[in-house]
């Protein structure tokens, strides 16, 4: 009877607790999370690297399963959640992540997004170092783009062409690498 007792409790805190999706890099992922009040699902993660180095690990939320460009811009909300694996400075992840838009992106699309972008800047340079095991959000909800740090909300950028220019970063044509697109697209 006891140990009965004792196995229903191990099951009612098993479902209590946030269900891991993935493992990725030694990083433990949520197989849902909560933006703007609707869960989503995990798509994909990866594992960014540059050189041999090992950056952080990038995983794609959405409310249901997409495994190219147009439909995961086609859903709203969505995450990108960078998980960092060493620490990184605020100058070279604002360089990357401009560099990846600027890549994806034709100068047009990017003229038209430049005050975004600026803003971009000056939200992650407000983080300083992102140190080794940090938590960057970037949400899509309600026409925005919701940044958040280690669970804090450090910044909104307005505008759906702004955060499709920001996701090509990762799933467009020249992504910032191969295989993380593919991983991030559930591949």
């Amino acid at each position: 009877m006891r140990q009965g007792w004792l196995m229903t409790g191990l099951a009612l805190l098993a479902l209590a607790a946030p269900a891991m999706a993935a493992e990725v890099a030694g990083v433990k992922l949520q197989e849902t999370v909560s933006v703007g009040g609707k869960d989503l699902v995990l798509n994909g993660a990866g594992v960014r690297t540059r050189m041999v180095f090992k950056v952080y690990v990038a995983a794609l939320y959405l409310p249901a399963k997409a495994a190219d460009l147009p439909a995961t811009l086609a859903q709203s909300p969505r995450r990108v959640q960078m998980t960092l694996l060493r620490n990184v400075g605020a100058d070279d992840l604002v360089q990357a992540l401009v560099e990846g838009m600027n890549a994806n992106n034709t100068p047009q699309d990017m003229a038209a997004v430049k005050p975004q972008t600026d803003q971009l800047v000056t939200v992650m340079k407000s983080i300083g170092e992102a140190r080794e095991g940090d938590v960057v959000a970037l949400d899509f909800v309600d026409g925005e783009t919701r940044i958040g740090h280690n669970g804090k909300a450090i910044g909104a950028i307005g505008g759906a062409p702004f955060n499709d220019a920001l996701m090509k970063i990762w799933l467009g044509d020249k992504p910032v690498q191969a295989d993380l697109k593919k991983a991030m697209l559930g591949g």
